[in-house]
């Protein structure tokens, strides 16, 4: 090709999955097509701000017990476009004259949780008029709150878990409703961030008397806290991918995570980036045919329930009587050894290829209402 592909890659981000998000760009830097593509990596610090970032995967990988983190300090910082005119980025030190980085021709979000994954981030990049990949405004924001996505998807028919949902003044002023309502579910419960990923602040709660301290926990990462009955099943999640042009949407067959590591209750923060050994991803899981057609069918059903573009990861549970539907990821982990890519590596799609497929289908996507 004569002239590459620009492409923005963004990482790290305001929430507490900041060293998640630069691992997965350590992963994406290695991995992406450099002759196809001219990478313009752009890392968001956790206070906020956008500044230029190294273009060196082993600055962001995710070693020792020091997490990587993008610096603001003496970077220079990045405004992109506002309006369709242009897609010229441009970068400055603070009492500098701006510098035009050039085009770029679409954005590569890596960012989990809040103020990147939860549709902050996309409302954004369409007020620029980039073309960005993955999902939009509302699939994003949806995706991100636990909640609301248990009520999108129960709306659209998808069988979800029982739940109840501890708000932030519910908390401060009804707590006993909210313990009373816990308690329903039966013992024990899982208590999370309603909107957060990567397991972070999500507590296995037996007994009564350690709820509040799990509300607590997850409370310290969002004030909105939702209490999901344990499911007594296997967990099993599915790869999607957006088709091309009009096609239906991809599917792998499901995998199953198995933690092998009894240290561990259930699939925690510490287990997902800390242990690898402790964990197995079993490929295909060794469910029955039809069970395999139902979870993939409902896959891709709860892909376009939330009207999702890109890529997502469904989870589910397989129980004695049933499939279901756990919760939806949009932007899942995403390095070479995270469940999604390697799922779609064992179904013949490659890390590097799979990343330019995500790519191409944000260069065909308009932008703006669709």
């Amino acid at each position: 090709m004569s002239e590459r592909t620009r492409v923005a890659i963004l990482f790290g981000g305001r929430s507490d999955e900041h060293s998640v998000s630069c691992a997965t760009a350590a992963g994406v830097l290695v991995a992406i097509d450099r002759d196809r593509y001219e990478v313009v990596p752009i890392g968001i610090a956790r206070t906020g701000e956008w500044v230029m970032a190294a273009d060196d995967p082993a600055r962001w990988q995710i070693t020792g017990t020091t997490p990587p983190q993008v610096d603001a300090a003496d970077a220079a910082q990045v405004l992109l476009p506002m309006g369709d005119a242009s897609r010229e980025v441009v970068s400055y030190h603070p009492g500098a004259v701006p510098a035009v980085l050039g085009q770029v021709d679409v954005v590569l979000p890596l960012l989990h949780g809040p103020f990147g994954e939860d549709g902050t981030l996309q409302g954004m990049l369409e007020l620029a008029g980039m073309p960005y990949v993955g999902s939009g405004v509302l699939a994003s924001a949806v995706g991100m709150d636990k909640h609301y996505m248990k009520i999108v998807l129960a709306g659209e028919g998808l069988p979800v878990g029982p739940y109840t949902v501890i708000t932030d003044r519910q908390w401060r002023t009804a707590r006993e409703d909210a313990l009373a309502a816990v308690a329903a579910l039966g013992w024990p419960v899982f208590v999370k961030p309603c909107r957060a990923g990567s397991s972070i602040g999500i507590s296995k709660v037996d007994r009564p008397e350690d709820l509040a301290d799990a509300v607590e926990v997850a409370r310290a990462h969002d004030p909105k806290v939702i209490v999901e009955a344990a499911i007594v099943g296997r967990e099993i999640e599915c790869a999607v991918l957006e088709g091309r042009q009009d096609a239906p949407p991809r599917t792998t067959l499901p995998g199953e995570i198995v933690v092998t590591d009894t240290g561990h209750g259930f699939y925690d923060y510490q287990a997902k980036y800390f242990d690898a050994d402790g964990v197995t991803l079993a490929w295909p899981a060794d469910l029955p045919e039809e069970t395999t057609a139902e979870v993939r069918a409902l896959a891709a059903q709860t892909f376009e329930a939330l009207s999702c573009e890109g890529l997502a990861r469904v989870d589910f549970f397989v129980t004695e009587t049933g499939v279901l539907v756990n919760e939806l990821n949009t932007m899942p982990g995403f390095t070479p050894f995270s469940m999604y890519p390697m799922m779609w590596e064992r179904s013949g799609l490659a890390y590097r290829d799979l990343i330019t497929e995500l790519i191409e289908l944000a260069r065909e996507r308009r932008t703006g209402l669709r």
